[in-house]
């Protein structure tokens, strides 16, 4: 039986190494002055990368199922290294479909396997504090940027970009597969420590039946990938999913610029903004996904949605740089939230019996919303002449987001085991103690 903490420690090395990507633009302009590509070129290998994360997660989220965490990590680590040194053959060939082949296509499959594969086993280990669970794991994703990026701008300043790559995919490959062999889900570790073998008659027998049945009742109970996505709460969840990131996406891409047109920052404290952002994108997704285990991830949603719709309008009337940059933040904190709840929320609907396969489905609206993210917010701002125009239109579609949070919230009865979930819980606090 693993120890849960460290099963905690290889989702984070695993959503570390992946999570590189969104430090992808600090390699943009070395690779736009080296290969002499446009800025639309370069950048459109990103969101083509972020495009098959959410295909993949959604495609292969039932084989990665029934492969088991160890198996499907395994296939990220090689699809993800794979990108990474094929994009250092591309650049070494100065081929862009190579670029898009490599980094956009099979890494973003290893970037989808390896985003669903860790989370779905570390919330069976943290079944009363599945929100935490999440967040920890999908917080490494969040803080990729702020360790990827400076290691990035070392490398391209010491060695070529090739170099740079192949340094990166020998160092992910590494992390990746250390991670992946330690997965190991807890499914039947409950019935282990509980059953009695001194046990020899029918009764003690009985108890120790009693006993074992809640890992069974949490793990294997709940409805499949195809059952779930049946149902009116799924196209809900991935409603509100698309548009949350969708409208964060969109915010990030113009940050920096938005900063200095609307409130007048140089360029020099519009970067160190988004530098904040980079961290507190990763704050908000440990520290929001804790708050809702305690208030409940429907209330955590609405309260998102809330604060956004009121910060995006805000947003489109300051003239105050501190002000402004307090929206950004906040905003973000939602964003980054929004990630590391939903799997929580979808075990809390769904159970764990399937949450790879289902969480999968739920990422393809990720991948929609890197490519319709920053267009929106580029026809819109070139349509109005001014950012003001798409922050009040994120703020309306905010309004409708609240207004499915609250929806669900109304209409959908939590399928939480709180017997099950104890039994297990205090059988695995009993196997870390043991194992530390």
């Amino acid at each position: 039986m693993r120890n849960r903490w460290l099963i905690a420690l290889t989702a984070i090395g695993i959503h570390i190494s992946i999570g590189s990507v969104y430090a992808w633009s600090v390699l943009t302009r070395p690779i736009m002055a080296a290969m002499g590509w446009s800025l639309k070129e370069t950048t459109w290998t990103f969101s083509l990368a972020i495009l098959f994360l959410g295909l993949s997660a959604g495609l292969l989220g039932s084989v990665a199922e029934k492969m088991g965490p160890k198996k499907s990590g395994l296939w990220s680590t090689l699809f993800f290294g794979i990108g990474m040194l094929g994009t250092g053959y591309a650049l070494e060939a100065h081929s862009l479909t190579l670029l898009y082949i490599f980094y956009g296509v099979i890494g973003g499959i290893g970037l989808g396997v390896g985003y669903i594969t860790p989370v779905s086993t570390l919330v069976k280990y943290f079944p009363r504090n599945r929100g935490f669970a999440t967040g920890l794991a999908i917080m490494g994703f969040g803080f990729a940027a702020l360790i990827a990026g400076p290691l990035m701008q070392y490398l391209t300043a010491q060695y070529s970009l090739v170099q740079t790559f192949q340094i990166l995919g020998v160092a992910y490959i590494i992390i990746m597969a250390l991670s992946s062999l330690y997965l190991k889900p807890p499914t039947n570790h409950a019935a282990t420590v509980t059953t009695d073998a001194t046990a020899t008659n029918s009764t003690e027998k009985a108890q120790t039946t009693a006993a074992a049945r809640p890992a069974n009742t949490l793990f294997n109970r709940g409805m499949n990938a195809h059952e779930a996505m049946r149902t009116w709460q799924f196209s809900a969840l991935w409603w509100i999913f698309f548009i949350n990131i969708t409208c964060g996406i969109g915010l990030l891409a113009v940050a920096s610029p938005m900063a200095q047109e609307i409130v007048g920052m140089n360029a020099t404290e519009a970067a160190s903004m988004v530098g904040i952002i980079g961290l507190l994108n990763g704050l908000g997704r440990i520290g929001w996904s804790t708050i809702s285990d305690y208030i409940g991830r429907p209330f955590t949603y609405m309260l998102f949605f809330l604060i956004e719709i009121l910060a995006f309008f805000a947003l489109g009337h300051t003239s105050n740089s501190f002000f402004f940059q307090f929206l950004v933040f906040a905003i973000i904190t939602c964003y980054g939230g929004g990630f590391a709840c939903m799997p929580a929320y979808l075990s809390d609907l769904f159970s764990t019996k399937a949450l790879s396969a289902i969480h999968g489905r739920v990422l393809t609206a990720w991948g929609f919303a890197g490519i319709a993210g920053p267009m929106l917010v580029s026809f819109l701002r070139e349509s109005t002449n001014s950012y003001s125009g798409p922050l009040f239109v994120f703020s309306a579609l905010f309004v409708l987001n609240l207004a499915v949070a609250v929806a669900l919230k109304v209409f959908t009865k939590d399928h939480h085991f709180e017997a099950e979930e104890k039994v297990v819980e205090e059988s695995l606090n009993n196997t870390s103690v043991t194992s530390a």
